[in-house]
């Protein structure tokens, strides 16, 4: 008989003794997977979303709430900062500073961020258009991949947004004009995917209920003239989508992101100096994103040691499966010998029996962790509106796999050493 299928045989025996196996095994292989693809999605989301940023400028608190909030946007911001405080950051010719995009958060559409900003935001990203073009006039908007998806969006729509970053209908800004989808970005992996993008007076508009329209139909659509006349001193300057951001000295933006023209001391010093010498905060994303991935990491190992004693414990289930076995299959594997069954071969069938269990462990293993990996994708998304999916393989699940294969040959090794010094006479007399 075929030694696979001898080894099956022997194997589905003891359903019992081989279900305790497997479930141990694949739940010590199935965990390690799942924190080898979370780790490694979430190492490639913080990877992209830094984006060669060097410091984050914004209102004081915690730096780590600012960089999540303005570039990961997955936390509330820290506050608004005044434009007078920030254009200093926002000369053309800074000696140190290479680009500053303004961000101005705080409203939403579905659950999506709204985010005031400028075109410079999109090479931060590489992000390049997919459909349509980029906004240009007060109340267009340009959306991320992810949000024209899970929203249907197309060029040519419209909508209002909603006061904070939750869906409720009793938040609506429905006084203020309706954006005006103007452009469909590619998909890039980034938080760009996950953002509506248009300039920082549409945000203003919106909270001052206000705001010039992209052109002359739509202003008439939407607003009748006494509502013209309502808002009319904010649509002196809020329709002038050309006008610098540093002109509107009484105005709030969010933060800042920086981008230094090289390391100098002078630039290295600079978040020291903001933090110490005015009313903003200056955080350095490389630096919080240690901090968080160290916090992390402690809970990420303690997983990491508990999948490993379960794997542990599974190797010693397969060891005391197999070796509790040849108590029983003892007359058997002597009738072999007799039957011209070498040593050697009743080595190997013990040997292929630890494999076996150990393959399959895996493979039940993968199925878990991706299976999780795919459920936990689904709560985060819904969460953070971040895509992570459980189809994502790695080169380290290979190497997952001979660690299990080694483990199921560790486990065998004994029991097919004793099964293949199995004294012929002796068993055979004993019955």
């Amino acid at each position: 008989m075929n030694l696979f299928v001898l080894c099956w045989k022997n194997l589905t025996n003891r359903p019992l003794s081989m279900i305790l196996s497997l479930v141990l095994f694949a739940l010590g292989v199935g965990l390690i997977s799942l924190l080898l693809v979370l780790n490694h999605q979430l190492d490639e989301k913080f990877e992209k979303n830094l984006a060669g940023i060097d410091m984050v400028v914004g209102a004081k608190g915690s730096p780590m709430q600012l960089i999540l909030s303005t570039m990961f946007h997955v936390d509330s911001p820290t506050g608004n900062i005044s434009i007078k405080e920030a254009r200093p950051f926002l000369r053309p010719n800074h000696p140190f500073i290479k680009t500053a995009i303004p961000l101005s958060l705080g409203d939403s559409y579905q659950g999506f961020r709204i985010v005031g900003t400028v075109p410079g935001i999109l090479e931060l990203y590489g992000a390049e258009v997919e459909a349509g073009r980029i906004w240009e006039k007060t109340m267009e908007v340009t959306v991320g991949a992810a949000v024209a998806e899970k929203q249907g969006l197309k060029v040519g729509d419209t909508f209002h947004s909603s006061h904070g970053f939750g869906i409720d209908d009793d938040l609506v800004h429905a006084e203020a004009r309706a954006f005006h989808v103007v452009g469909i970005l590619k998909p890039s992996g980034s938080a760009i995917d996950q953002l509506i993008l248009t300039n920082t007076q549409s945000i203003w508009a919106v909270h001052s209920h206000g705001g010039g329209g992209h052109d002359e139909e739509l202003e008439e659509e939407n607003h009748s003239p006494a509502d013209t006349a309502a808002h009319g001193h904010d649509e002196d300057y809020l329709a002038d989508a050309d006008r610098p951001l540093a002109d509107y000295e009484d105005e709030d933006i969010t933060a800042l992101l920086i981008q230094f023209k090289g390391h100098s001391i002078q630039a290295l010093n600079m978040p020291r100096n903001i933090n110490e010498n005015t009313n903003m905060q200056a955080a350095t994303p490389a630096f919080e994103i240690k901090r968080l991935e160290y916090r992390m990491g402690t809970g990420t190992k303690a997983l990491r040691w508990l999948a490993i004693i379960i794997v542990a414990v599974s190797g010693l289930s397969i060891f005391i499966s197999l070796y509790s076995s040849l108590k029983e299959r003892r007359y058997e594997l002597a009738l072999m010998r007799v039957m011209g069954a070498s040593p050697a071969r009743l080595f190997t069938l013990i040997i292929l029996e630890g494999l076996l269990l150990a393959t399959m462990g895996y493979l039940l293993g993968m199925v878990l962790s991706h299976a999780g990996m795919q459920v936990l994708a689904a709560q985060m998304e819904d969460a953070y509106r971040y895509t992570f999916s459980g189809l994502v393989f790695l080169k380290e699940e290979a190497y997952l796999l001979a660690g299990a294969l080694g483990i199921g040959f560790l486990a065998a090794i004994l029991p097919a050493i004793q099964a293949g010094n199995t004294e012929i006479s002796t068993t055979l007399a004993e019955g």
